[in-house]
């Protein structure tokens, strides 16, 4: 078990770190064994600004694996929680295109997404929550598995864009209100659960299981217009 989260600023400003690391911190008990921060745009160059935090339990590729992971240039970042079981065949497949520098399963998840895009979800057999920042097209790409084995929540404010494993993180954010949604009241005490992507709060979502989320300068989440999500693959095994 693992735990991801991070910020995607497109109102100008440069992400928190302090408040970065606030939100990765909350997530150590899923990962104790290490903690990794990716940041871009540090500088006044135009364009959104991204940060991605991660709380790491080292299970495979325990020297080299950690996070988050780049591709050859470090145009592209990855963070990941979960274990995609097909990851050596995959890498097979991958390795006459692309020069691992690790032995995990993420970085695969990683050059199968510079191949395919989002059809690379396609490929892959596992249970994930994974969370890509492209630099290329300034977009950030998160997905879910098939089942919604491992959990990934969203929200926006203020023209920042919010991910998480867990919905705590976001009571670390400066202008973050605990809004308790009374619908979900409702369907919590006729079905004991609340269905996704409705969750307890209003304003934070669950991606629901086999979906992925594209943020990007063409779709940026607002009151008006909710981040766009779409079906990724099928529920099968």
């Amino acid at each position: 078990m693992c735990g991801i989260c991070g910020i995607v600023n497109y109102n100008g400003n440069q992400v928190d770190k302090g408040l970065l690391e606030k939100m990765t911190n909350l997530l150590e008990y899923r990962g104790p064994d290490d903690a990794g921060y990716y940041f871009n745009r540090d500088s006044a160059e135009r364009g959104p600004k991204s940060g991605l935090g991660m709380r790491r339990l080292s299970v495979i590729d325990l020297a080299t694996g950690h996070q988050p992971i780049h591709n050859e240039d470090k145009s592209i970042w990855i963070i990941s929680n979960g274990e995609i079981y097909n990851f050596l065949l995959l890498k097979k497949e991958l390795e006459s295109k692309h020069k691992f520098y690790t032995k995990t399963d993420t970085e695969v998840i990683l050059h199968l997404y510079e191949e395919h895009g989002v059809d690379c979800l396609k490929y892959l057999r596992g249970m994930f929550a994974f969370a890509v920042w492209d630099e290329n097209k300034d977009q950030l790409f998160m997905a879910r598995d098939r089942l919604g084995q491992k959990p990934l929540y969203y929200t926006n404010i203020n023209g920042s864009f919010y991910f998480a494993s867990e919905i705590k993180c976001f009571l670390k954010i400066p202008g973050f209100k605990k809004e308790i949604k009374k619908e979900a009241i409702n369907y919590y005490l006729t079905y004991q659960y609340i269905p996704s992507p409705m969750t307890i709060y209003d304003g934070v979502y669950s991606l629901k299981p086999a979906h992925y989320l594209l943020i990007n300068r063409e779709n940026v989440p607002s009151k008006k217009r909710k981040a766009a999500f779409a079906i990724a693959f099928r529920a099968e095994i």
